[in-house]
């Protein structure tokens, strides 16, 4: 398994930020990970005081998303001096959940209006990974144009779409399961419950009381 993995998470403004926060809270337990970067844009801050009813301010929002850990530092992603700015700034992958789909039509066009969006840009060149969950339905062609373009430029595109094969009965089991598959790209793994076995697995069998 990798280890001293260095991981930068942004939260844009779109649905789902609890889902960040599963993907945040599963980052600061794993030994493998050494330090996050959290970067929350002003409308990703909105979405956050708006899911979990608090405030908009650095602090309050930190504190809902669960950033407590000595791994995340939280960045200002109007200031386009920050670490992540640079190519020589050392991290391994770069996800943004949720990603908005003018984030993500920015970034296919190389445009960085703030650090989230130089981030992304900076993965790009360096040939680092980055995941784009794109949180947006229905999809028009410029959306779809766009996908192709991060596509092809390197990036995965990995829309908030949940799974139902392991019967979620709540929002907090499809929060985890999706968590979990961006674990995965990351080469962060940390269970095979959501892996699909082409039968009833165990773990699903437990769940739903299939005998």
């Amino acid at each position: 398994m990798p280890e001293n993995r260095r991981i930068t998470v942004a939260v844009t403004g779109a649905g789902g930020v609890g889902v960040s926060k599963r993907l945040l809270a599963a980052l600061q337990d794993d030994d493998r990970v050494t330090h996050v970067d959290l970067l929350v844009s002003a409308n990703g801050r909105k979405l956050v005081a708006l899911e979990f009813g608090t405030q908009e301010d650095r602090d309050s929002v930190a504190q809902a998303l669960g950033a407590t850990s000595p791994k995340v530092r939280l960045l200002d992603p109007a200031d386009l001096a920050g670490p992540v700015t640079s190519g020589s700034y050392p991290y391994d992958a770069m996800v943004i959940l949720p990603c908005a789909a003018g984030v993500l039509g920015r970034i296919a066009h190389g445009l960085a209006l703030d650090l989230i969006e130089r981030a992304a840009d900076v993965a790009l060149k360096e040939r680092r990974r980055l995941v784009l969950c794109l949180r947006e339905t229905p999809l028009n062609l410029a959306h779809l144009r766009n996908m192709v373009s991060v596509t092809e430029a390197g990036a995965i595109v990995f829309p908030m779409i949940p799974t139902y094969y392991n019967a979620p009965e709540t929002l907090a089991e499809l929060q985890d399961e999706f968590a979990e598959r961006v674990l995965q790209l990351l080469g962060l793994q940390r269970t095979d419950r959501y892996r699909w076995d082409g039968e009833s697995t165990p773990a699903r069998r437990e769940h739903t009381g299939t005998p």
